[in-house]
């Protein structure tokens, strides 16, 4: 006797986190036939499909499987099923990680059926233009909205962040009758987003200070971030405090907000503080151990780094991308050239990690800096794409050091072709051949920059920025 709709859709909506279930009991809804429109049946009533269709699709999508709710929802138009205001917000989600242009033509399909006039479902299309950075259709999208909801708002600043517009994104802000956590993190993010992160840093002063709403774990990372990214003397004392107020108010140092203070901390070159966040850390993801072997990295502590990264390893956790290129980075700092040979040929071989553009920066400076630029140069010919301005920079600052002056200067000239305009080459060049008092050829690199009006970025002086910001409540 097979099961009735009813029956299943319980069914589906009681096991909606677990996968085996949820695909076992679609593969009974499709032996019985529940997923067809079948309106005149009396055990199948109109509306049972839509409901089934809609569990399936947001099962799917909580399982991270894009792909699966889009097929869904091709065979629920195909099966003549009628997608309702509650399929969409779904669907939407789905075509944003996997298929924007499928996207647009999901949103002229909720035009065609009249389901745009449901808040929810024109709050999902804003978060969809909102990343594919669409300002225009996103602001359009969100007049549409009769009464927006602070979600609503939330997706309208998403887009301007992405945009880079964070004078609109903070007039929108201030125009909000009622704001959250995600809207104040929106803004602190936008700022670091954008490189902006003295800004960031007081927004978020600005929240502990109007005290509407805690911050979260992602605010905590963004500030941290920003401060991580900042050159300025009193950003390592605002850290500090930042990291105190987590910890009277947190507890417990999550994954992330682990990983961002120990990030800032090896920033900041207080590799103590940054070693003892980390052994704090009860869940050590993969993050946290990549910032800790690039904050040794960065320190000059290659060995030491080669060491966390064989603990890593030990402990069962599998390298990825960018864990390469921070112990990649460690090599070449310490001039550990067989460490880095035997690791760049690991990551194929052991982990089936394919090297990209920023492992081979990695290992052409390890080799030039050891003064193998022989090795170096045959390395670059070796690779499996064409050199970008990265990979030859690396070898020309190489030649630089070591004095290899007709080596300098051919690479000198491949990337003054790629880079015509970047004072860094012209600067270089001139002086690997002004160390090897070919004056002529510096004094023609000079006239060449200058008739182009290309200028060295000048140096300059300026007053500590932290200085002005308001101290953090002990509260």
């Amino acid at each position: 006797m097979p099961y009735s709709s009813e029956w299943l859709l319980q069914l589906l909506q009681r096991f909606l986190k677990n996968s085996a279930k949820i695909q076992q009991i679609h593969a009974l809804l499709i032996t019985d036939d529940h997923l067809l429109n079948k309106p005149q049946a009396p055990s199948n009533p109109k509306w049972i499909s839509s409901l089934l269709y809609n569990a399936l699709i947001r099962a799917y999508l909580s399982f991270n499987r894009p792909c699966s709710t889009l097929i869904l929802y091709t065979q629920m138009l195909a099966h003549r099923t009628k997608p309702n205001a509650h399929t969409f917000p779904s669907i939407i989600k789905s075509a944003t990680i996997s298929s924007p242009l499928l996207g647009k033509l999901i949103h002229a399909h909720a035009v065609k059926i009249g389901v745009v006039s449901d808040p929810f479902v024109l709050t999902s299309f804003v978060s969809f233009y909102a990343e594919l950075r669409e300002l225009g259709n996103a602001r359009k999208v969100f007049d549409e909205i009769t009464d927006p909801c602070i979600v609503a708002f939330n997706s309208l600043l998403d887009a301007f962040v992405k945009n880079g517009d964070m004078g609109s994104a903070v007039l929108k802000f201030r125009s909000m009758k009622k704001r959250d956590v995600v809207s104040w993190t929106s803004i602190v993010h936008g700022f670091w987003w954008n490189g902006r992160f003295l800004e960031a840093i007081g927004f978020f002063e600005m929240m502990m200070m109007n005290r509407e709403v805690k911050p979260n774990e992602a605010t905590y990372v963004s500030v941290l971030s920003s401060c991580a990214n900042l050159a300025a003397e009193g950003v390592l004392c605002r850290g500090k405090e930042i990291h105190a107020y987590i910890i009277r108010n947190e507890g417990e140092l999550s994954a992330f907000i682990g990983t961002a203070l120990v990030d800032f901390y090896g920033k900041m070159g207080l590799l103590g503080s940054a070693r003892t966040v980390f052994n704090q850390m009860k869940n050590r993801e993969l993050c946290a151990w990549n910032a800790m072997i690039s904050s040794l990295s960065s320190n000059g502590r290659g060995r030491e780094a080669l060491e966390l990264f064989a603990s890593m390893k030990v402990e069962g956790i599998r390298p990825n991308e960018v864990t390469f290129v921070a112990i990649l980075t460690a090599c070449a700092r310490g001039k550990l050239v067989e460490s880095g040979l035997e690791l760049f040929r690991s990551m194929s071989n052991d982990f089936l990690i394919v090297p990209i553009a920023e492992h081979y920066v990695c290992m052409v400076d390890l080799l030039a800096k050891a003064g193998l630029l022989r090795e170096a140069t045959e390395f670059i010919e070796s690779m499996p794409f064409q050199p970008d301005a990265s990979v030859l920079g690396a070898l020309l600052n190489a030649c630089n050091i070591h004095g290899a002056t007709e080596l300098g200067n051919e690479v000198g000239r491949r990337l003054l072709v790629m880079q015509p305009r970047h004072c860094g080459r012209y600067v270089t060049l001139a002086s690997i051949n002004a160390r090897a008092e070919k004056w002529s050829r510096a004094a023609v690199i000079r006239r060449v920059m200058a008739d182009a009006r290309i200028q060295k970025a000048p140096a300059y002086s300026r007053v500590d920025p932290m200085q002005n910001l308001v101290p953090m409540s002990s509260s």
